[in-house]
């Protein structure tokens, strides 16, 4: 059951953070469309310089879980690095444990009620003829906690395994589709 469980996330997380990807080609495109209207034709619209700005908040947001799932994060590898499989299952276990999980518990207690007074007010850019649906960006913030706290579960899951006796199970290793 473990197994299936962690399955099921790292799937999750790893085609959310593909598809999110996509975002970059299109927010690289609009970035270079801005600049060459603004500075070859001064031309310019707020809703067009806002949206890829929007676009890298929200990879950034929603591609935790993907990075986490990778091992993209940044980490001090003075000590991980150079430790057992056993090892470095205790560190991500209590790492998800005592850090991950309760500031994802922080963010999320701060930014749900920010979050659905944006959507009570429909809120939209504060720059005249910016972009609508702020409310939908600051959802982000949820899908966040939401996606990172999950591949936290997975990695716990997988920590837990490790230090059961399934070696295979190792968290440092990269995601596999299922079946591989």
């Amino acid at each position: 059951m473990l197994k299936r469980i962690i399955r099921a996330i790292e799937w999750l997380n790893e085609w959310v953070g593909r598809t999110v990807s996509w975002l970059t080609i299109l927010m690289v495109f609009t970035t270079f469309l801005v600049a060459v209207l603004r500075y070859g034709f001064s031309l310019g619209w707020v809703w067009l310089q806002e949206s890829y700005v929007w676009m890298h908040g929200i990879i950034f947001m929603v591609a935790s879980g993907y990075t986490l799932l990778h091992d993209g994060h940044v980490r001090i590898d003075l000590i991980y690095a150079k430790v057992s499989a056993k090892a470095k299952a205790w560190i991500n276990l209590l790492g998800v444990l005592l850090l991950l999980m309760p500031t994802l518990a922080v963010v999320w207690w701060t930014a749900y009620p920010y979050v659905m007074l944006s959507w009570e007010r429909l809120e939209t850019s504060r720059e005249a003829s910016g972009l609508q649906g702020l409310f939908l960006l600051k959802t982000s913030l949820l899908v966040f906690v939401i996606l990172l706290g999950l591949q936290g579960i997975a990695l716990a899951l997988r920590s837990i395994l490790v230090l059961t006796g399934h070696p295979e199970w190792d968290p440092s290793r990269r995601y596999q589709e299922p079946g591989a």
